[in-house]
């Protein structure tokens, strides 16, 4: 510890499509859904997380709400730099008197480009940032569970955020190879308003479908503890009145067959391209699923039979990346080779 080191504050971030997470001090202060509400006219910050999220679909022509990040690059650049500043400001309140220098490591997909990375960065440092590294989010993941990404085992990591899903082979602290696809959780929501409006001619908005993703969602029209089914209130399309219905997880699983494919499909190119002394070491540990997605039901069991090798949850699938990209952080002359400034 140094004598200064109180001037600085170091915060990991997992900026994700869905929800942003900040580690201060091995601690999670920040868990917040990634949106913000603005007043049109002005252009007013009025609500951050799920302040901003309890608007969202409900707002009326004076507010706009933004998810700043879309399919886990940042699409709004102005409403993220707002967001993260006032994520950052939230853990802050107590300190208002003195405000430290701002040191951050920010996880990022593996499929990224230059211009999205430099967009992440920018944004960061208009939120008051003075020092800001990326980390890939497999990477990131990976240490997070608890992989010891320097030795010369191979080991598969799929994390499945809200807006892609990343899947990496890593071995030798590098990502070996790598398959970066946007179907992940935002994808599986389409996926389930579309069902809704199809099958039962009843529209519903994001939060709802969300809700039905959470309560009965599942890759598998099979599981072995499954949910009970979940009441679903939206608007009839055929005689314009709000109505109730009942929907089952084998329902949910079909809305999602699709998307759960494609999934299985980037799994198997990433196998693929693999090394062959890697697929060994692969056989071997099998294959770590983290992300929102990974607690969706019977995806572990079906990826499973679609590979035939060992799947496995990670403890805390949704804090890994935070965790991973907290534990660099901290050690960050060991990790530094591992982010980009």
């Amino acid at each position: 510890m140094g004598l200064f080191n109180f001037l600085t504050k170091e915060l990991a971030i997992d900026l994700g499509t869905a929800n942003t997470l900040i580690i201060h001090n091995d601690k999670v202060v920040v868990d917040e859904p990634s949106i913000i509400a603005i007043e049109r006219s002005t252009g007013h910050v009025m609500a951050i997380g799920s302040e901003a999220q309890q608007m969202h679909g409900k707002e009326n022509e004076g507010i706009r709400t933004i998810r700043p990040l879309k399919d886990g690059v940042i699409a709004d650049f102005q409403a993220a730099e707002h967001m993260i500043r006032g994520m950052v400001k939230m853990m802050n309140e107590k300190q208002k008197w003195f405000q430290p220098q701002l040191r951050m490591v920010i996880c990022i997909p593996s499929g990224i480009t230059e211009v999205e990375k430099r967009a992440v960065k920018d944004s960061a440092e208009r939120s008051g940032a003075k020092e800001v590294y990326l980390i890939h989010e497999p990477m990131a993941a990976a240490v997070g569970i608890g992989i010891d990404v320097t030795k010369p085992h191979g080991n598969m990591i799929i994390d499945i955020g809200g807006g892609t899903a990343e899947i990496a082979i890593i071995a030798l602290g590098g990502i070996v190879c790598d398959e970066s696809i946007r179907v992940a959780g935002d994808e599986f929501t389409m996926d389930i308003i579309e069902y809704m409006r199809r099958e039962h001619n009843l529209l519903v908005g994001e939060r709802t479908a969300e809700k039905i993703k959470i309560n009965v969602g599942s890759a598998a029209q099979e599981l072995d503890n499954p949910p009970e089914d979940y009441a679903v209130f939206g608007r009839d399309l055929m005689t314009g009145v709000p109505k109730q219905i009942m929907v089952g997880y084998e329902e949910i699983a079909r809305a999602l067959d699709k998307s759960v494919s494609k999934l299985e499909e980037a799994i198997m190119r990433a196998l693929e391209q693999s090394p062959p002394e890697l697929s060994a070491d692969i056989y071997e540990n099998g294959i770590w699923l983290t992300g929102g997605g990974a607690l969706l039901r019977g995806l572990d069991k079906r990826v499973s039979q679609k590979t035939k090798l060992r799947v496995q949850i990670a403890e805390d699938p949704l804090r890994a990346v935070v965790r991973g990209t907290g534990t660099a952080l901290k050690n960050i002359g060991k990790f530094k080779f591992l982010m980009s400034a």
